[in-house]
């Protein structure tokens, strides 16, 4: 398994005096998903839960249901590495009768798409290709419940603290109890990553839980809750236009800044008792 975090040395101005010394960065690394021996994407992550990330971003992206459409998820052994494993290309083996991924070099993520493509055909899209129904979900949750959240996830969060460059994703319940907290420089990657946590201990969809991003909540962010069935959303910093249309439509309670006592609820405000 590749390292989480790197040193490199930097000078550093203080008053006007400059001193060489050694700082810790967080690793920065591509990981390629392929779905039965084919290429199929290529994310910048940091590295770590790789196997949730993979099956997470399947997940989100619609192209699996369950764990149990996935037969094996394996690192590829590279020839220009002589047979190793380079920890940086991941196949994932889908169940027979599974379709494979329409693979094509214009097909564009959701993840990754926004040019050329209205936001009403995006929300429709996910509408269409979700299996699960955040509306439908009768949770609810103290807004004193939230509010301790982003604490506990800081706390978690181990190596932020020693580089502080990393996003991190976490899952709850709506009692507030922490299921768990998955770190990455991409906070896309750091949602897959704790939603393929799910996925593999049979927690999806993600009933009664609450999903909290340590940054703001994005388009992306908000499909990838939807598709998990997740009912809660919430959010550190801003949301987006378009993840305030999605959750609305959705069903889905979008919830930003989120800070000490105070916090925006943007759709199904009726899941927060006050």
């Amino acid at each position: 398994m590749g390292r989480v975090t790197a040193r490199r040395r930097a000078s550093h101005l203080y008053d006007g005096t400059a001193t060489e010394r050694p700082e810790t960065l967080v690793v920065e690394e591509p990981l390629e998903i392929r779905v039965n021996g084919t290429p199929l994407t290529v994310t910048m992550r940091t590295p770590g839960s790789d196997v949730e990330l993979a099956q997470g971003f399947l997940l989100t992206e619609g192209l699996i249901a369950q764990r149990d459409d996935v037969l094996t998820v394996q690192y590829c052994r590279g020839a220009e590495a002589d047979g190793v494993n380079t920890y940086n290309v991941l196949d994932v083996t889908l169940r027979p009768g599974v379709p494979m991924p329409d693979v094509d070099v214009t097909r564009n993520f959701y993840t990754t798409s926004s040019c050329g493509v209205c936001g009403k055909a995006s929300i429709d899209a996910v509408r269409l290709t979700s299996q699960h129904s955040p509306g439908d979900d009768p949770a609810t949750v103290e807004a004193s419940v939230l509010t301790a959240m982003p604490d506990q996830l800081r706390s978690a969060q181990k190596v932020f603290a020693s580089t502080g460059g990393l996003h991190g994703a976490a899952l709850f319940t709506t009692d507030g109890a922490l299921l768990a907290v998955r770190e990455d420089v991409g906070r896309h990657n750091a949602v897959d990553k704790v939603i393929g946590w799910a996925l593999e201990a049979n927690h999806v969809p993600l009933s009664g839980a609450v999903l909290l991003v340590s940054g703001r909540a994005s388009f992306e962010l908000t499909q990838k809750a939807v598709m998990a069935g997740i009912p809660v959303l919430a959010a550190v910093s801003a949301p987006s236009s378009l993840a305030v249309d999605l959750a609305t439509q959705s069903g889905l309670t979008l919830v930003a800044f989120l800070r000490g006592e105070s916090m925006n609820i943007y759709s199904r405000a009726d899941r927060i008792r006050h």
